[in-house]
């Protein structure tokens, strides 16, 4: 602190040795002091500075789980959920429960697995082949979803944001094109030696209709339109009850699948569609209501998350 009470910076930018840690106190672990890496603390009339820290939320998402634990627990963090959250037994589950397909979401660091950049550790795409491992032994299919590109196509936490602002541009196409071309080489040999593969386009999310991509999709062969039917994330849906969102599941989303269909444009795949707050029973009747009306889907559906 300067003469004035006010923060001075002593480096011109940001380097390693310029970050401070945030130590907490001991007896009260929401006021924290700031330590600079020479070991000493910001300080005010040569004590060190006490700051009340609030924690509004908990850590969202790969990049910021990784950036959290750090370099020296997070490979292990990770693995662990690796080695435990999706499991063999899990796709003996779902194909005994006529389950035929999953839906890995992935993100763009994989392309980079085995030296990903900081934060993120190696280890997803071991995981990744396990699914498919596991997929053929149980007679399932895999679909690979690129579900977090570099800079955040959306701002949330499932698509590596790192401070709820989505950055991804045009200047971004090029290497997200190579990620996809990465995981189709690795993967699946997408057009090459499979010409029974699908490619399957997403529906920009929010106030856009689904039939955007229609045209584009039909001028290519084994090309698929991916709608996402969440009766989550707006003021009118949560103001429903539950025999209302149930009555809107039959109505109006299978008018809205219905039109999609009809449209004599590409198959269409209910790539995601849920539902939270909601009693046991109740989620069993969202569950029937959904199945029921997103079944004749032309390419299937995909509830998330199975876990």
């Amino acid at each position: 602190l300067g003469n004035q009470g006010v923060v001075q910076a002593v480096l011109n930018g940001p380097t390693n040795s310029a970050t401070f840690d945030i130590v907490r106190r001991n007896g009260d672990p929401n006021k924290v002091h700031l330590k600079a890496s020479n070991g000493l603390f910001l300080q005010d009339d040569w004590h060190p500075s006490v700051f009340k820290m609030t924690i509004v939320n908990t850590l969202q998402g790969e990049y910021q789980i990784t950036n959290g634990y750090g370099p020296d627990r997070a490979p292990q963090v990770m693995q662990d959920h690796w080695n435990s959250y999706i499991t063999e037994q899990d796709f003996n589950f779902m194909s005994s429960n006529g389950l035929d397909a999953v839906r890995v979401p992935v993100g763009w660091w994989i392309a980079q697995d085995l030296n990903p950049p900081r934060p993120f550790v190696g280890g997803s795409s071991r995981a990744l082949d396990n699914a498919f491992t596991w997929a053929e032994k149980y007679g399932m299919k895999v679909i690979i979803d690129l579900h977090a590109v570099k800079d955040s196509q959306n701002g949330n936490d499932h698509s590596w944001e790192r401070d709820g602002f989505q950055e991804w541009g045009d200047s971004n196409i090029g290497e997200t094109v190579a990620v996809i071309e990465y995981l189709a080489a690795s993967w699946i040999r997408c057009r090459k030696e499979h010409t029974d593969a699908y490619v399957i386009l997403s529906a920009r999310l929010g106030p856009v209709a689904p039939q955007e991509f229609f045209s584009l999709a039909s001028s290519m062969n084994r090309v698929v339109i991916d709608v996402h039917n969440y009766n989550l994330f707006s003021d009118m849906i949560s103001s429903m009850s539950v025999q209302q969102n149930i009555d809107y599941i039959y109505n109006q989303r299978a008018s809205d699948l219905g039109h999609l269909i009809s449209a004599n444009g590409p198959r269409v795949f209910v790539g995601e569609f849920g539902r939270n707050d909601a009693s046991m029973e109740d989620y069993k009747r969202f569950a029937r209501a959904q199945v029921d009306v997103y079944g004749p889907a032309t390419f299937g559906w995909a509830y998330w998350t199975y876990k």
